[in-house]
């Protein structure tokens, strides 16, 4: 009996791993102590569930023909043809080199600003420039796209426009930069780096803000001039959120924005103007081919997510940071 009672004992002996049980205590007791935290957090996850994680079984529309009549499980299903048909369209290089330089010219353009005003920043001892600065630089982010573009036109319209009046002054004649493709990507770049700038140097001064005070002190002591302590304190203390933010940029770099793009864009500049998410809203939209415009977004997102991948992984081997 009691050998028996033994191996009923062994049998029934609990499954679950300790690290397991483990980590639910720490979890419930986590729970329990932040639950106004976790609470906060639950609404931008149930966001997050509806808006961006449901629709993806939508995405099944690239491999149907779709017809809002059967709906989007009882269309006919049509496996690889829509992505054929996308590759064999002879716009379609035209649309990914835009779209790649871009968001290329826009990524290179724009990364070092912010990093070089947080730095000037930094350095500022006047509390009332300082903050005057970081107010009109910031200030910026905050106007509607919408708003932008509109400023812009008015700006460089050639008749009413302060460029062209100032262009006529000096006999330059009446010159439409929206009209020309080779400025569109030139100014695109130029409205993104100025509502941009100023936001993302936000982030950089609270990497600044994190540096020990200590390793100014022992730079000083050793004699260090100001520039040097930019490059041999701040510059290292910058890398790892800089690293970060480059990742998250070259993984959205398909993913650039279509509201500016497609309000500055006209039929003259249409040449470097069209882009992948503008031509998804014409195709998909507009002329109601929404298989073929779920399969442009659909290889978008995916060249989104293997260059992600790629310069994840790169950076964790040179640097020894990513994501994740």
């Amino acid at each position: 009996m009691k050998l028996t009672a033994e191996r009923t004992s062994t049998h029934e002996a609990p499954t679950t791993s300790p690290r397991i049980v483990t980590a639910r205590s720490r979890f419930r007791r986590s729970l329990r102590r932040y639950w106004q935290l976790y609470l906060l957090l639950l609404l931008p996850v149930i966001w997050f569930i509806v808006f961006r994680y449901v629709p993806m079984a939508n995405a099944i529309i690239a491999f149907k023909n779709y017809n809002p009549i059967d709906g989007v499980w009882g269309s006919p299903w049509v496996g690889f043809d829509n992505f054929a048909a996308l590759f064999r369209n002879p716009v379609f290089p035209r649309l990914v080199g835009n779209t790649v330089v871009l968001a290329g010219y826009t990524l290179i353009a724009s990364f070092p600003l912010p990093i070089i005003l947080a730095l000037a920043l930094n350095e500022v001892r006047l509390r009332f420039f300082k903050r005057t600065v970081q107010l009109v630089t910031y200030a910026p982010y905050f106007i509607s796209t919408v708003v932008v573009v509109s400023m812009t036109i008015l700006l460089l319209s050639p008749r009413v426009g302060l460029l062209g009046r100032t262009l006529s002054f000096f006999g330059a004649g009446q010159v439409d930069l929206l009209a020309d493709a080779d400025f569109f990507r030139h100014i695109y770049v130029a409205t993104d780096i100025w509502t941009t700038t100023g936001y993302s140097a936000v982030i950089y001064l609270a990497a600044l803000a994190s540096v020990d005070v200590s390793l100014y002190e022992a730079a000083k002591i050793d004699g260090a001039t100001r520039l040097q302590k930019i490059w041999n304190v701040d510059v290292p203390a910058l890398l790892p959120t800089a690293t970060i933010i480059l990742i998250l940029g070259v993984g959205n770099i398909m993913a650039i924005g279509f509201e500016k793009a497609f309000l500055l864009q006209n039929a003259l500049n249409l040449s470097t103007s069209e882009i992948i998410p503008t031509y998804v809203y014409k195709t998909g939209i507009l002329n109601a081919n929404f298989s073929l415009g779920a399969t442009i977004g659909l290889f978008n997102a995916l060249i989104s997510l293997v260059l992600l991948l790629v310069v994840n992984g790169v950076s964790k081997r040179v640097t020894g940071s990513g994501l994740w």
